[in-house]
């Protein structure tokens, strides 16, 4: 597969909607991961990142302005030990909760569906960040639904073992904008991963639409130490 452009792919697509990245820094010593959300309504606008214990959750940059909590307000990021669980909504605590007990990434994904919010059937796309002993595999899914038909559920999951240094992937959850908005199709695409975080938030915040764009999420793990760098970035200040 060739790479892309992260950057040119995002300037293309006004609303990409939410999009998950994994991969490996060029230097090949750091475990790369970002996570940004979009939205159109001023609820789903209404939102920042919040660092918590264990990773990330969205919160409402006006309280006062948050009309409809379900699906908007989640934990996008958790950390289980030596896992990093990246996900585009409250399927992140049931990777967790049942990774907790022994169950696979894929299993605990089993007993979730796309999101109700029709006629959009939103995808609901997940990754898993793995590091153990100065090595780093991950894997990443996409439940969805069949081609906007809700009665028929379809679940694909993509793994890299030993990915090569300077590579990721990129997943999202809608091809463009549109009415009802057209979910992403085919396997996670391949882009090139920078050595420096701030580069690579920098670049990703400044390409995704200005008007569409709400927060950012990036994070550099360290594959001999486990030592994190992270960075957030919001539209909104919160209230």
């Amino acid at each position: 597969m060739k790479a892309i452009d992260i950057y040119e792919e995002l300037k293309a697509n006004a609303y990409p909607g939410r999009g998950i990245i994994i991969g490996k820094s060029a230097d090949g010593k750091s475990a790369v991961t970002a996570y940004f959300i979009m939205g159109r309504s001023v609820n789903s606008r209404n939102r920042v990142f919040t660092a918590t214990s264990d990773g990330i959750r969205t919160e409402a940059a006006d309280p006062a302005k948050l009309t409809d909590p379900h699906l908007v307000i989640y934990s996008p990021v958790r950390k289980l030990g030596n896992k990093t669980i990246v996900t585009n909504g409250d399927q992140t605590d049931t990777i967790f909760e049942l990774m907790d007990k022994q169950q696979t990434f894929e299993q605990a994904l089993r007993t979730r569906e796309f999101e109700d919010d029709a006629p959009n059937y939103t995808p609901r796309i997940s990754g898993i960040m793995h590091i153990e002993s100065g090595s780093y595999n991950y894997a990443m899914s996409i439940i969805k639904s069949a081609d906007g038909d809700p009665s028929s559920c379809q679940r694909f999951t993509f793994t890299y073992s030993a990915p090569a240094a300077g590579e990721g992937r990129f997943i999202h959850t809608y091809i463009g904008d549109g009415s009802p908005l057209p979910s992403f199709e085919g396997e996670p695409k391949k882009i090139s991963v920078p050595d420096s975080i701030d580069e690579f938030t920098d670049g990703l915040w400044n390409a995704l639409n200005e008007d569409n764009k709400v927060s950012l999420f990036v994070r550099y793990i360290d594959i001999a130490s486990g030592e994190e760098q992270t960075r957030i970035v919001n539209k909104l200040e919160k209230v």
